[in-house]
């Protein structure tokens, strides 16, 4: 019998548990799958020696994650690599945009006379205030001013921001692509919020990625974990609350679909209906490729980049983001690219490659989008279809397969739309009307990202409600 129990493996059940264990109680995660990691995993999904990311594959919330950052994970075994370029957006010109570390290069490298700068300073010299502000539920900021003036141009819709902050075509191409990592329509009020978040990530610790894979996140908070004396299950799928033994606390990893089902009767009727008020957002159609060679893009840039935005211009962008919460598929969909082995060998045999995309598509999509995708990467990259050896495709179902919580494809937890975006699943947040039942996944504030923001938050109130303090606050008292 554990004083805890968490319910999934993915980073932020993981984080839940380690901010439990950390304050003395004993914890024991269930894991339905045989593996652990959720939306941090890697498997040899091709051909035999190939090692692909089946979800997340890029990770600079992980790295910015207040939480994460001040485990001890690297004695644990993880290693970040840091791309040259964190982020490349090729045109039809061969020529690239490029998201570099110093804020100031990549604005010389824009020709924005400033303008770049003029977005991204405030947000870099204010970051850790600025990640206090967001990364978590809503709550009273600790410097008001600064988080006011982020509010004013973050809950813009990004098309705004991006036509009266630049100037350059190209610039508002790039910035759209940052803004689409939110699923939303660049039309949507608070669409900005994630392209300014993202791009001043980018310059304050890049867009990095694990050597070996997805896979050394969460397999180095398990072992945290378990130097805790953290247990965990894996093959033991819950399927309902009844099944698990006496604990004080149970945190659920999991996403209002998946509540329901093992709250059953024990959820009251009014928080059931609110549950199923959720709303999903658009799903993603992957494909990963081992290749013979690495892609050959046309831009330089884009051949030191880790992670590719393929979309060309914002208009091009937007129209195939507002298909996919439309309900329709772009012929051009805006496709986001990694290529982990230009400067990962472990992950492919000697000389050669893998690559790692998605686009965003309708909410449980059965449209096959493998030709419009590799169409997009072709655009950029001519030659590109000659170096595949093999393909590993999956369609929001095939997803949903491999981590039921990416329910319809949908990789965040949940549409991050107004309100959903402070207000997740409901007004109640990490909490449920059930004594020590709480919610610790993506479909809580802050929502989706590696990052285990949620589940740390999630286990911070659970100890309240216990009366404990998380002792991970005296590590960083101003968190």
């Amino acid at each position: 019998m554990s004083d805890a129990i968490v319910i999934g493996s993915g980073p932020n059940g993981l984080a839940a548990a380690i901010v439990l264990a950390r304050a003395g109680l004993s914890v024991t995660v269930y894991e339905a799958a045989t593996k652990i990691g959720g939306g941090a995993r890697s498997e040899q999904l091709t051909l035999p020696g190939f090692i692909h990311d089946v979800c997340s594959a890029i990770h600079p919330l992980a790295l910015a994650s207040p939480f994460l950052r001040q485990l001890p994970l690297g004695e644990h075994g993880l290693e970040w690599v840091h791309p040259e370029i964190s982020l490349a957006h090729p045109f039809d010109d061969g020529t690239a945009a490029a998201l570099e570390r110093s804020v100031d290069a990549t604005d010389a490298a824009l020709g924005e006379n400033g303008a770049w700068r003029r977005l991204m300073d405030p947000l870099v010299q204010h970051w850790d205030d600025l990640l206090d502000a967001v990364l978590g539920p809503p709550r009273w900021p600790h410097d008001p001013m600064t988080m006011a003036r982020f509010g004013m141009r973050a809950l813009l819709p990004a098309s705004v921001l991006a036509r009266i902050a630049f100037f350059r075509e190209k610039t508002r191409g790039l910035f759209a692509g940052l803004a689409s990592h939110s699923t939303l329509p660049l039309e949507s009020p608070a669409a900005a919020a994630f392209g300014m978040m993202l791009g001043a990530c980018g310059h304050v610790v890049g867009w990095p990625f694990p050597r070996g894979g997805a896979q050394r996140i969460s397999d180095a908070l398990a072992s945290y974990l378990r130097s805790l004396g953290g247990k965990i299950e894996t093959g033991t799928p819950v399927h309902s609350l009844d099944e698990l033994p006496h604990a004080c606390t149970i945190l659920c990893d999991v996403t209002p679909k998946q509540l329901l089902r093992i709250g059953g009767k024990r959820l009251p009727e009014s928080y059931r209906r609110a549950l199923q008020r959720f709303r999903y957002g658009p799903g993603a159609f992957k494909v990963d490729w081992a290749l013979d060679a690495p892609i050959p893009w046309r831009s330089e840039a884009c051949r030191r980049a880790g992670t590719l935005h393929l979309g060309g211009s914002m208009e091009e962008i937007a129209a195939s983001e507002r298909a996919a919460w439309n309900g329709r598929h772009a012929e051009r969909p805006f496709v986001l690219c990694a290529q982990h082995t230009v400067l990962d060998c472990t992950r492919a045999p000697a000389g050669k490659h893998t690559a790692w995309g998605y686009c965003h598509v309708p909410n449980a999509s059965t449209v096959n989008m493998l030709h419009r995708i590799e169409a997009q990467i072709e655009r950029f990259a001519p030659g590109f279809r000659e170096r595949i050896l093999a393909r590993s495709v999956m369609p929001p179902a095939a997803l949903e397969e491999h981590n039921p919580n990416l329910v319809g494809g949908d990789i965040n937890g949940g549409a991050p739309h107004l309100p959903q975006l402070f207000l997740r699943p409901t007004a109640r947040l990490y909490r449920t009307p059930v004594k020590g039942l709480f919610l610790c996944s993506s479909s809580t504030p802050p929502g989706g990202g590696v990052h285990g923001m949620c589940g740390y938050w999630a286990a911070r109130w659970a100890l309240e409600d216990l009366g404990m303090r998380d002792p991970s606050r005296r590590v960083n008292p101003d968190f």
